[in-house]
């Protein structure tokens, strides 16, 4: 008996043990794998495209130029056209016809008044097509011309497959994009610091006029608390546009951005590109902040050359199985004339990748050239005189 029960305590032991190690896997609710560096994502969505931020090397893309709609991660442009204004600190006031905007509010009235910068809190964390509706008219008098206005950025942005009707993405059969360009414009959108405070935040409560309690707004996006480092940025839904979603997560510096149009799963298949970006790439330095890369002869200056830095860091997303091979032009002038300031451009750096450049990296002066010795002398010995008479006059 004895030896019975131990045999089966070992056999329990040994079932016990396999359970701990049989992978994660897609089971029947609907979980998804965490992948390794070798799996590929699989993804349901009709269009999909995974990006680097600071690069805007694309990753991952699954009919990534397919034209679909959009629903409300129009309002990305929305905002992000706003936020460029400058006029974030003016106060709107909200009109019967952005009232009249449904389904999606955060219950403007006609009348109210609104600061911008908190309309597009509401636009971004609550999806407020009223809040889109009041946007547009404010900074471009009506819907249609702030429509151009979004056109206008999207061609800047080179989104070829973009059209947009309305800053809000309820239908219009006029009003589409692809996972591609929607990925380049949550790219540049997330460049800009006040954008992604925005739709980082997870609650933001606003005094409600005319009411005891105050607004109070909770972001959608529920990935900003499940996903590790996820910092945005925008849901959308329609019927016409099923689930999409735009979600970024930044880890260490290292941020990208998801994009699924029409999915079945937005928020896992998200998830899914974000751990396959993760699993797969590391970005590695091309360019370093301060690098030098040529000397550039100052006439009639003095020194009679200056360095030429790079401003700025630029980063490569790489996979373990590739190598860098990227190549990089720099553009100069042969000659230069005094006097020159530190700090000021004298030409770029291009980053080219078959071809085709990624990027351009301003190259500054490393220090001043003056144009003469003599004067490079006398503002030397000033500078050095006014330095001592302002510590004599100091220290008494």
């Amino acid at each position: 008996m004895k030896r019975y029960q131990r045999s089966l305590w070992l056999l329990l032991l040994i079932l016990y043990c396999n359970c701990l190690i049989v992978p994660l896997a897609k089971g029947d609710a609907g979980a998804i794998a965490v992948p390794t560096a070798a799996s590929m994502p699989r993804i349901g969505a009709k269009g999909a495209a995974l990006m680097d931020v600071a690069s805007g090397r694309l990753l991952w893309a699954q009919n990534e130029h397919a034209r679909l709609p959009m629903a409300s991660t129009t309002k990305i442009m929305t905002a992000i056209l706003a936020i460029e204004s400058g006029r974030l600190d003016e106060t709107v006031t909200v009109s019967q016809t952005a009232v009249l905007v449904e389904p999606s509010s955060i219950w403007l009235v006609p009348g109210e008044q609104m600061q911008l910068l908190h309309l597009v809190y509401g636009l971004m964390l609550r999806s407020g097509n009223d809040a889109a509706c009041a946007i547009a008219e404010h900074l471009a008098g009506s819907v249609p011309e702030f429509a151009g206005l979004m056109n206008q950025k999207a061609k800047e942005l080179g989104m070829h497959n973009t059209n947009f009707k309305n800053p809000h993405g309820l239908p219009d059969p006029e009003h589409y994009t692809t996972a591609y360009d929607l990925a380049v414009l949550s790219a540049y959108a997330l460049r800009n610091q006040q954008f992604t405070e925005i739709v980082s935040t997870t609650r933001f409560t606003l005094p409600w006029e005319q009411h005891a309690t105050p607004r109070i707004w909770h972001n959608k996006n529920r990935l900003l608390q499940t996903y590790p480092g996820a910092d945005g940025v925008k849901t959308g839904w329609t019927r016409a546009a099923g689930h999409c979603l735009v979600a970024s997560a930044n880890r260490s510096g290292f941020r990208l951005v998801a994009v699924v149009l029409n999915s079945p799963d937005d928020f896992g298949e998200t998830a899914a590109l974000l751990d396959y970006g993760y699993a797969n790439y590391q970005p590695l330095p091309v360019i370093v902040k301060g690098q030098h890369w040529q000397s550039v002869p100052v006439a009639g200056g003095y020194p009679s050359y200056v360095g030429a830095v790079a401003a700025a860091s630029y980063y490569w997303p790489v996979r373990s199985s590739e190598t860098l091979a990227l190549q990089k032009d720099i553009l100069l002038p042969d000659k230069i004339v005094a006097p020159v300031a530190k700090g000021e451009r004298l030409g770029s750096i291009q980053v080219c990748e078959a071809g085709v450049v990624v990027a351009e990296i301003p190259l500054v002066a490393d220090q001043a050239s003056h144009r003469g010795w003599w004067r490079y002398w006398l503002n030397r010995t000033l500078g050095r005189f006014w330095q001592l008479l302002l510590r004599e006059v100091r220290e008494k």
